[in-house]
């Protein structure tokens, strides 16, 4: 299979993950495209190809060079977002794209309009992949793992590009913030690695989002509502209160770049009981924490007029991979090389969320992250470039040459 191909193949299998059900992987077309990719990474003539009972999928690109090379590493994550379904989805090219509104589904008027997502127009002449209208494309990742295999079957087939051993893994649940929980950093061997989980042609990150998830629970009074005067509390309308005393600016729509936030993602209550979820993120660490302390303020704040309401539960997700990656910058300027050596503009930027990387780079194996080429992840207007995706992997083939030539 050809590149494209490939990530045609892999689009097909349903891989969204699912934080509740407390398994690693935690849905099952995990494993069952994870035993596919294990095949085909044999077909193409890797060697030490080993899929343990989490589905965590590692092998090696041997070296052919004696020269003394770095084992480095290449990542990309197995599944989708649960934020939309990726079952039955159904891609479409759109050869020589002419700059005009996108016609998904015409029956449903699904349309991406170049109004709404003006970055569709840096593509005009190119070759997209889009969706149907009616599931998530896969992109993120799937084109990453695709990018990967196609440049490790090319490495292959030219010999004459010396290279060192080059391990690459393929990891279950980073979308639910668990990709590298059980990624065994010893056996995967590498000095370092990138992941292949960016967005736009270009792309290069070394730093992420602090991040952090907090959950406050609200106990209400539920009395019938004819007698409810000085007896009721209802932690529906407390609740409420408590979210609009966070700064109203500090959300996702309003903020960019290095701007941190504060994100309700869910709101479940009853009169009896109300629990709010959100997300914290911010690039600097101290402002990070000081926005743990706004939750704890507010809690204070809350039961001091409803006595023994909220109780609140914050949880650290993961940090900003740039503190592990500054004392070997070498291994960003490598990829800055290898992307102005195949023709592509480096774009260095902090990432607005996280990666496997951020997580792998605490426990031991510095992890920049690449472009994989798609853009508007996680919905219905998922789109990606394929002269993107041939860039990125041959971002990933000059890379290795890059490295043996150190």
């Amino acid at each position: 299979m050809n590149l494209t191909d490939r990530f045609l193949h892999y689009v097909s299998f349903d891989t969204q993950s699912d934080e509740l059900t407390n398994m690693t992987p935690s849905t099952p077309g995990q494993m069952i495209f994870a035993r596919e990719l294990e095949k085909e990474l044999k077909a193409i003539g890797m060697t030490e190809v080993s899929l343990d009972e989490n589905g965590y999928l590692m092998a090696t690109l041997p070296p052919n060079t004696d020269k003394e090379v770095p084992v480095i590493g290449f990542i990309a994550h197995l599944d989708t977002s649960p934020d939309m379904s990726g079952r039955h989805v159904t891609p479409r090219i759109l050869k020589n794209y002419d700059g005009k509104d996108i016609t998904l589904c015409k029956e449903e008027n699904i349309v991406l309009r170049t109004e709404d997502f003006p970055e569709v127009l840096h593509y005009i002449g190119q070759d997209l992949i889009v969706t149907n209208g009616k599931t998530l494309l896969g992109a993120d990742d799937k084109a990453g793992i695709a990018e990967i295999i196609s440049a490790m079957e090319y490495l292959i087939q030219h010999p004459e590009i010396k290279h060192g051993k080059i391990r690459v893994a393929f990891t279950p649940d980073e979308e639910i913030g668990q990709g590298a929980h059980k990624f065994d950093v010893k056996k995967f061997g590498a000095q370092w690695a990138y992941t292949l989980d960016g967005g736009e042609i270009g792309e290069l990150e070394y730093e992420n989002f602090n991040a952090a998830v907090a959950s406050i629970t609200f106990k209400g009074r539920n009395v019938h509502p004819g007698y409810a005067k000085h007896k009721m509390i209802n932690s529906i309308r407390v609740a409420t209160q408590y979210a609009i005393m966070l700064p109203r600016w500090e959300t996702p729509e309003h903020t960019e770049g290095y701007e941190g936030f504060y994100h309700l993602i869910s709101f479940e209550g009853t009169v009896e009981k109300t629990v709010l979820t959100y997300i914290i993120r911010d690039h600097d660490r101290d402002r990070f924490e000081r926005r743990k302390k706004e939750f704890e303020h507010l809690t204070r704040k809350i039961n001091k007029e409803f006595p023994d309401c909220a109780s609140l539960e914050i949880k650290d997700q993961y940090y900003n991979m740039r503190e592990k990656v500054e004392p070997v910058m070498y291994i960003v300027d490598l990829a800055f090389k290898a992307m102005e050596d195949v023709g592509v503009t480096p774009i260095v930027k902090p990432v607005r969320g996280g990666t496997d990387g951020a997580q792998l780079s605490f426990k031991g194996l510095p992890c920049p992250n690449i472009f994989a080429g798609g853009l508007n992840f996680h919905g219905r207007y998922e789109f990606v470039p394929i002269q993107s995706m041939e860039k990125a992997k041959e971002v990933v083939v000059q890379i290795a040459k890059l490295t043996a030539e150190k």
